[in-house]
């Protein structure tokens, strides 16, 4: 079955690819808002995991705060981004048995590269992850 791409701008893609830069040993996380189906604007959380340089854990009341936010705005959750500092852009283990939100987006950035990072997008359903194929769009 083939996936329609999903048109990240350019801007927001800069962004979350900036977010992980700023924290190289430790997974940044965050959720990716939509404005009439098209992803708009980041809301960067705290990660409060355990071990944030293994995995992420959204900080429940940043969260909350930002679905709030949303709603306000008008906007819908988009996409869950997290980053791997020393793993593939792909989902672990972990990422496949907590994934909680079938409808959204879960885009993954790695730092595990030679200098250029690498962000793939991935809906995760039972457990079973489909790659989205991503394209930059400009503003």
């Amino acid at each position: 079955m083939n996936s329609p791409d999903i048109q990240i701008p350019r801007k927001l893609a800069n962004q979350l690819l900036h977010l992980a830069q700023l924290s190289p040993d430790a997974e940044v996380c965050g959720l990716v808002s939509s404005r009439n189906g098209l992803p708009d604007r980041c809301y960067a959380i705290d990660n409060v995991a355990e071990h944030p340089a293994q995995r992420f854990l959204l900080n429940a009341s940043q969260q909350i705060a930002a679905l709030a936010e949303m709603r306000e705005r008008g906007e819908e959750l988009f996409a869950i981004y997290h980053s791997h500092p020393t793993a593939p852009a792909i989902p672990s283990s972990t990422d496949l048995k907590l994934a909680a939100y079938p409808d959204a987006l879960y885009l993954i950035i790695s730092l595990d590269t030679k200098g250029i990072l690498e962000m793939r997008g991935f809906h995760i359903n039972e457990q079973i992850a489909q790659e989205i194929p991503l394209t930059l769009s400009e503003d």
